[in-house]
Order: C-alpha cells, then sequence, then structure tokens
C-alpha cells in the first residue's frame, strides 16, 4: 500500500478515536450543560449538544432536515476525499494531511449525529463574558485540516506563478 494512503488512514483512524475517546468522556462524567473550569477566565470543560454546525448553524432548521442535510453533505464530502486520494495519489503530504484531518474530524462528527442526532461539544475557550462557541477534538481537525488546505493553495499558487515568470 502507499505510503500515504498509509498516512491517511492511520491519521483519520487516530483523530477518529481521540474524538470519540474524548467525548465518551466527557458524556460519561458531565450532566448536559454542565461545566467545570480548567483555567479561571479562559477555558473550561462543558457538555454541551450542538444539532447545528459551525456557530450553530442551521441549529433553528428542523431535525429531519438536519440529520439528512448534515449526514448526506458529511457521507458526500467523505466519498470525495477517498475517491480523490485512491484516483490521484497525492505526493503532497501537506495536502494529504490536511484531507485526513478533515476526513477523521468528519466522520467523528457523523457518528455523534447518528447516535445523538447533534454533536457533543465540549471545549470553552472566552475572555470575559465573550466567548468562543464550544468545540470539540473534530471539529479542531477539521479547522486545522482547511487552515493546512488553504495555506497550500497559496503556496502551490506562488510557485506555479513563479515558475511561469
Amino acid at each position: 500500500m502507499k505510503k500515504n494512503l498509509w498516512i491517511f488512514l492511520l491519521g483519520a483512524a487516530a483523530i477518529l478515536a481521540l474524538d470519540q475517546i474524548t467525548k465518551s468522556a466527557i458524556t460519561s462524567r458531565f450532566a448536559l450543560h454542565e461545566t467545570y473550569p480548567i483555567i479561571s477566565g479562559f477555558f473550561n470543560l462543558v457538555y454541551v449538544m450542538n444539532p447545528g454546525a459551525a456557530f450553530g448553524f442551521l441549529a433553528g432548521a428542523s431535525e429531519t432536515f438536519r440529520y439528512i442535510f448534515f449526514t448526506g453533505i458529511t457521507i458526500l464530502a467523505a466519498g470525495l476525499i477517498v475517491y480523490y486520494l485512491a484516483k490521484s495519489n497525492p505526493r503532497n503530504l501537506m495536502l494529504v494531511t490536511s484531507l485526513t484531518l478533515i476526513f477523521g474530524g468528519a466522520v467523528g462528527n457523523l457518528i455523534d449525529r447518528l447516535r445523538f442526532g447533534a454533536v457533543v461539544d465540549f471545549l470553552d475557550f472566552y475572555i470575559g463574558g465573550a466567548h468562543w462557541p464550544a468545540f470539540n477534538v473534530a471539529d479542531s481537525a477539521i479547522t486545522i485540516g482547511a487552515v493546512l488546505m488553504i495555506w497550500e493553495m497559496i503556496l502551490n499558487r506562488g510557485k506555479k506563478e513563479s515558475a511561469s515568470s
């Protein structure tokens, strides 16, 4: 099996495992909406269920619509990532890493949606009354993966422009 495929499979499995283990620890030890301060004035562990996507996107939509929409989008995105990696065999480690992070995080949140109809969030950062929306390991992986992908696109664009000059 190709090196990048191993990186993808092992990386996605590690992200998925870490995501599900941390969510299980929270759901088994916390009551819903319970908060545990870690760094006073900056960081808490909380247990909240997010029925929407990032920043509560579509949280107010009907439960049936959210379930179908988020499940469908996630399965489509995951399928496209696997198809791309299988067909193109990218040699770019940053691209493979970004796709691994996005895939692992997406599957982690998909598992929550299928199990609970919402995503378990538990990392709560804030300063005073200003809170960043609670998130989880899967959200972090997706965000880091997206940033790496954008970074890679910018770097490759610069290389292409330099080569054509």
